[in-house]
């Protein structure tokens, strides 16, 4: 695929949504950080029902960590693998009031850092809490990287690369969320909406098939 091609999908994808997010309930740093977390192996409507009951309550470092992880438990137990998120998330809250003066760090190294934060996690903190150009490849963006050609690669941190070399500038900030949100809506895993994709004719799947 070419960087014109590239181009044009981007433009449309932008122009269909102009202002992506992330589809997490959250209203700071820390509240995103947490639920990414929790969002591991769990979709983020499940996430969102336990973050809406957990963050009225607690959605500080300090009133996380005092809930203690049994405490935690009772808000997060409909996520998947809520018991060792739990741990993790209370060793973050600590780690956080004690190394970071209850601020979630905006650099890589102090991120990862935490327990239960991975590459993938701190790379949607950093984008979408801090606004810096990093790609979090899921299991939608590396399905759609490598569909639709944009930025084939073998495993997540291949496409993670490509993805950040190939994608033209303008467009790094936001397209995240717009491959994150094509992944989920139209470029489905079992089913592509490919009738319905506005970005089909430019789409090397659809090439493909159209050969064979």
């Amino acid at each position: 695929m070419n960087k014109d091609k590239r181009t044009e999908i981007f433009t449309r994808l932008r122009d269909e949504n102009p202002n992506p997010t992330t589809e997490l309930n959250y209203s700071n740093p820390f509240e995103l950080l947490i639920a990414v977390i929790l969002s591991a192996q769990a979709t983020d409507v499940g996430v969102n029902k336990a973050t809406d009951k957990l963050y009225p309550v607690a959605n500080t470092p300090e009133a996380i960590y005092k809930l203690g992880v049994d405490g935690l438990k009772e808000y997060i137990k409909t996520i998947g693998l809520f018991n060792s998120k739990a741990e993790n998330v209370i060793k973050t809250c600590q780690i956080l009031v004690e190394k970071h003066n209850s601020q979630v760090p905006d650099n890589r190294e102090d991120l990862e850092a935490l327990p239960g934060v991975g590459r993938k996690t701190a790379n949607v903190v950093l984008n979408t809490a801090f606004r810096q150009p990093a790609m979090a490849v899921d299991t939608h963006i590396f399905r759609v990287s490598n569909r639709t050609g944009i930025a084939p690669g073998k495993n997540v941190l291949e496409v993670e690369k490509r993805l950040m070399r190939l994608i033209p500038k303008e467009f790094l900030m936001d397209a995240h969320h717009w491959l994150i949100l094509h992944g989920r809506y139209t470029c489905t895993a079992r089913k592509p909406k490919c009738g319905a994709c506005l970005i089909e004719d430019l789409c090397e799947f659809r090439q493909k098939r159209d050969y064979q």
